[in-house]
């Protein structure tokens, strides 16, 4: 079995403080015996367009990328960096970095898709405004297996989540900071829906809600087997969610309802 903890942590507007918290919350997770340990969408500063490039740090000069190579390395742990803003030529992108237990970055995710939406009596918010796109899957390897990793609106493209597993994904993170309107109607349903339709563990990790800050997270760090079961879900308080992970399971619900031989891939492009 393998142990897998997600910290939904507090983010205030003051990055350092969300660093030494970071820091602490996946000490404590590696402590209790985590093996991967993730953080949530942006983990260094609120999830708020004005906070997005005054915080964008360039990877060569990071301090919170340093602080994720320290803490992976000091407990021999992977850890999922949530994400962060960072700066590249100019622009900035929400970005996740995966380090291994040697403190070194083995993969990057900068977020595919911007989340652009305008709902009636409820959220109206544009990533574009603030955020470049990035424009690559993301799946990296580990002593445990292959993983997938996107980040929050990503999550709604299944064809995404799909992809990764073709690439054989049998773990998918999702640092995500859904709100209060659409975290309610739609955050447990997608991940029990991507679960179950690539027969995948998924992981969402959110920040803890802050009524009183710029951006009002729900919460509900999640974890789903690929059954759809949640093997465990937080609430909207800061805390570390624990998960013990059998991939074997991965094969024995793949083979029981074998999707991917009943495929018709020729089909789905017409």
């Amino acid at each position: 079995m393998l142990k897998v903890a997600l910290c939904q942590t507090l983010v205030s507007d003051k990055k350092l403080n969300n660093l030494e918290n970071a820091y602490r919350k996946i000490s404590r997770a590696a402590f209790n015996g985590a093996k991967i340990v993730s953080l949530c969408e942006m983990f260094n500063c609120p999830y708020s367009g004005q906070y997005f490039r005054i915080n964008a740090e360039e990877e060569d000069d990071s301090q919170s990328v340093d602080m994720l190579k320290k803490v992976a390395k000091e407990w021999q742990i992977y850890v999922v960096g949530g994400s962060i803003p960072e700066l590249c030529e100019n622009k900035v992108y929400n970005t996740s970095y995966v380090v291994n237990p040697q403190g070194e970055i083995i993969a990057k995710h900068r977020k595919i898709h911007l989340f652009d939406v305008d709902i009636q009596n409820g959220i109206r918010f544009k990533e574009s405004d603030f955020l470049s796109s990035g424009n690559e899957v993301t799946v990296f390897d580990t002593i445990y297996g292959r993983i997938g990793l996107c980040i929050c609106y990503d999550i709604r493209f299944p064809e995404l989540i799909r992809k990764m597993s073709l690439m054989g994904a049998k773990m998918v993170f999702v640092p995500a900071a859904f709100n209060m309107t659409t975290g309610p109607a739609h955050w447990t349903t997608l991940f029990r829906a991507r679960a179950i339709d690539n027969q995948v563990y998924m992981f969402g990790i959110s920040p803890a809600r802050d009524i009183n800050g710029a951006y009002t997270s729900y919460g509900h760090s999640i974890i789903v087997n690929p059954w759809g079961e949640i093997l465990n879900e937080g609430s909207e308080f800061e805390d570390i969610i624990y998960g013990e992970i059998d991939l074997d399971y991965v094969d024995k619900v793949r083979n029981e309802i074998p999707i991917y031989s009943h495929r018709k891939p020729e089909l789905y492009n017409k």
